[in-house]
């Protein structure tokens, strides 16, 4: 059993298949860090300091959703389907629930714009969803080929 581990339950996984992919959380960051850029010179332009304050606590907590939710998928993706689906579902309820009280928190006492930031978190969460499901289904692709070259070579 050297090099494996068990796990909650009775799959058995090796240090192989629980490789971590370290693109999403590049990829997440560059989105965000590329946005910020390219939003600072219009909104300072067009908008208010406040507006570009909002509109980063937005994409930055939107950040921190996507990059939570990837550590969900990561931490379930080898175990079973039910808890898969547990963690998973968990921490997404558990991610909204957190977002929801920080935006109240920054309406609510910080008194940050409220359109800006609402508009940045709707902007940021669509991308961060596509980008969670397209890393989804090619983690789902890989594990389908690896299955597939172990039963072609029983």
């Amino acid at each position: 059993m050297i090099g494996k581990r068990r796990n909650a339950g009775t799959n058995i996984v090796t240090e192989r298949n629980r490789k971590r992919d370290r693109r999403f959380p590049a990829v997440a960051v560059s989105v965000f860090a590329a946005a910020t850029i390219l939003a600072v010179y219009p909104v300072m332009r067009w908008g208010s300091g406040d507006i570009m304050q909002s509109a980063f606590a937005g994409g930055l907590l939107c950040l921190v959703n996507a990059l939570a939710g990837y550590a969900a998928i990561e931490y379930a993706f080898d175990r079973s389907y039910t808890f898969f689906l547990k963690v998973v579902l968990g921490a997404m309820g558990i991610r909204l629930c957190l977002m929801l009280a920080a935006v109240a928190v920054l309406l609510g006492v910080f008194h940050f714009h409220a359109g800006s930031l609402v508009m940045s978190l709707f902007c940021f969460y669509v991308v961060y969803l596509v980008l969670e499901v397209l890393f989804l289904q090619k983690k789902m692709d890989l594990k389908n080929q690896r299955y597939e070259r172990g039963i072609s070579s029983l």
